[in-house]
């Protein structure tokens, strides 16, 4: 049986006595109870410790119990902490609807009921508990996305690199050797056509295998970077297709970055192409990749029959795996993809702050310097 993870119960009231009966009531609940005797000494345990539900008097010296709901919840971090107000005196439904805008959850009126303050408080307790576990396993799942992504980008070099030099290399080698032997005459009364047809059928097998290990992962994003990368892809598509396509790269001068950040919006622009290719019917496509000193942005932009709103709207039973990919891709580096109607057509851009980026992506790859 798993062990509950413990929460912070902050209790704040400016009474010993108060904050001793509150105590002897809460220690039934097994979680960890926090005592502050002022509003300025609870802020101060509040920033340095994860409070699940603060335990307020509303009429405390200096500063109330609303002023100091207000105080808190105007911090980032605070934002969605529980604050159960504890009163004394009886409080009008203004003065309620006034704890409740700055931020209060729940009242409760002395005398105490014992057990009505223990439910309440292990109810947010409870909530904060969860919300914390969620938060680890999404913190697990984006990791276990990430590794998966690195993990596929890695296979597709590794299944493109036996490609071109075990499959390739073997074809080009029965090539050679087929023409050594007719050249030769090895082969009494060669039929010319069927030999023809022999070469032509290595010549396609050839190609093909050079197709798909440039397309799973281009040797020029490693050697050359990735606008080259970008540059043989779109004209590639272009003569595959029947779709117009063009690149547009500012500035000119195009710097180069560390191969997992170059990888990355390969792949995001190669799945918006794909997708442009498989799905959009369009006669036009273009793709932009800028820099300026505040971010990059990649954009692909069709002429095509456009999107579903749901899908511009990212709904997880409207996408498939390869933008959700794109999604993740961009998240990971800080950014945003946003899928946007272009009337006609489609753009997916992605937007990736510079600030957001780590250094080791920014880094030029020794092969570039």
């Amino acid at each position: 049986m798993a062990i509950k993870e413990k929460v912070n119960i902050l209790m704040v009231d400016d009474q010993p006595g108060k904050l001793s009966t509150y105590e002897a009531i809460l220690s039934e609940l097994g979680e960890n109870l926090v005592k502050a005797s002022s509003g300025k000494q609870a802020l101060e345990i509040l920033l340095k410790n994860d409070i699940a539900v603060v335990l307020m008097d509303v009429n405390m010296p200096e500063i109330d119990g609303f002023e100091m709901a207000e105080i808190i919840h105007q911090h980032p971090r605070f934002q969605k902490t529980a604050i159960i107000f504890i009163s004394a005196v009886h409080l009008t439904d203004m003065d309620q609807i006034k704890g409740y805008q700055r931020g209060a959850v729940d009242y409760i009126s002395v005398p105490i009921i014992p057990e009505l303050l223990r439910a309440k408080v292990s109810v947010f307790a409870e909530l904060h508990r969860k919300s914390h576990q969620l938060e680890v396993l999404n913190r697990e799942l984006r990791r276990l996305s990430v590794s998966l992504i690195s993990t596929q980008d890695e296979e597709r070099r590794r299944i493109a690199r036996d490609l071109h030099d075990g499959l390739g290399q073997d074809l080009s080698a029965a090539k050679i050797m087929l023409q050594g032997i007719f050249r030769q005459g090895r082969v009494p009364k060669p039929n010319d056509q069927a030999f023809a047809d022999v070469v032509n059928l290595l010549d396609r097998a050839l190609q093909q295998v050079r197709s798909v290990s440039y397309l799973l992962h281009p040797p020029l994003l490693d050697e050359v970077g990735l606008c080259s990368a970008l540059a043989w892809y779109v004209d590639g598509l272009s003569k595959r297709s029947d779709i117009i396509t063009s690149l547009r790269i500012e500035p000119k001068d195009f710097p180069r970055f560390a191969p997992e950040f170059e990888t990355a919006l390969f792949r995001v622009i190669q799945e918006a192409l794909t997708n442009v290719f498989r799905h959009s019917r369009a006669a036009k496509v273009s793709v932009t990749l800028l820099k300026n000193d505040v971010e990059i942005v990649a954009a692909v932009c069709d002429d095509g029959v456009g999107l579903l709103d749901e899908v511009a709207e990212f709904r997880p039973d409207s996408i498939g795996v390869g933008i959700s990919s794109m999604r993740q891709r961009i998240r990971e580096l800080g950014g945003e993809l946003r899928l946007k109607s272009a009337s006609p057509g489609t753009i997916v851009e992605a937007m990736i702050p510079i600030a957001s980026l780590p250094a080791r992506l920014l880094a030029v790859p020794a092969s570039a310097q």
